[in-house]
């Protein structure tokens, strides 16, 4: 249980019969009420009440401006993203890139629905978005986006398509080799493992998630660790991310280094 002392500018933590106070701008009660607050916003859909230049992108705003720092921080020129809906994201990194200098977005969905595929090709940053129908996890598919990559080319892939353990892993395995080292792979929405219970959830939801998957790959290809990337600027207390994204930063190691 929750309570809230504004007078006093306190919190108060009831957990397991046992009771913490904390003050109310320090780290250890943001972080309870960053929890409180991203269980509330799946339950009331929040993230499905934002658009990025005329398209809907569901994702936490949070998550959009820390991976705009990653992109920008490793200077990628080519986003590879699964998982298309309604092109918000494509939109997003397309603008991102082009303030960057240019570069181009590749989208892959195993069905881009019409009405989102007529959008997106009609946007004004269409020319810097390519769209690819098909599993992401075909072999036929990741060899036509192989195909789109140049020799010169610094790639960050974000994978936000089926979040279920077996297809993501699969998905890490066949996009890792595409990432440029120093970047990152990103499986999305590994808030999925604390939200068994909740609406819209599974009851094999807390092993059946993204977070799950990328603790596989991990074992499986010692080149890459779990980080965060870096924060550039950060003059307040907060240390821990409010994300939908948690265990899914994935970055492969720089052999330079």
């Amino acid at each position: 249980m929750i309570s809230i002392d504004l007078e006093n500018a306190e919190l108060i933590f009831e957990s397991n019969g046992t009771r913490s106070r904390y003050e109310l701008g320090s780290p250890e009660a943001f972080a309870i009420l960053s929890r409180a607050w991203l269980r509330a916003g799946w339950d009331a859909k929040y993230v499905y009440s934002f658009t990025w230049m005329g398209r809907p992108v569901i994702q936490l705003p949070e998550d959009l401006i820390r991976v705009q720092e990653a992109i920008y921080a490793v200077k990628a020129n080519v986003v590879i993203e699964t998982g298309v809906a309604h092109g918000g994201s494509l939109v997003f990194y397309a603008g991102l890139l082009k303030a960057m200098g240019g570069g181009r977005v590749i989208g892959i969905d195993i069905e881009i629905r019409p009405p989102n595929r007529r959008a997106i090709e009609a946007h004004e940053l269409a020319p810097m978005i390519t769209l690819v129908e098909g599993s992401s996890t075909a072999p036929v598919v990741v060899q036509q986006v192989l195909g789109l990559l140049g020799p010169a080319d610094r790639v960050f892939v974000m994978l936000d398509s089926n979040h279920s353990k077996a297809h993501v892993l699969a998905e890490l395995l066949a996009y890792a080799d595409l990432v440029t080292p120093g970047s990152f792979i990103v499986a999305a929405d590994g808030i999925m493992g604390d939200l068994k219970g909740a609406p819209r959830s599974q009851p094999d939801w807390d092993w059946n998630n993204p977070r799950s998957a990328a603790a596989e790959f991990l074992r499986q290809r010692p080149d890459f660790v779990e980080r965060r990337p870096a924060v550039p600027f950060n003059e307040g207390v907060v240390v821990e991310p409010v994300t939908y994204w948690p265990g899914g930063w994935l970055q492969r190691l720089d052999d330079r280094r």
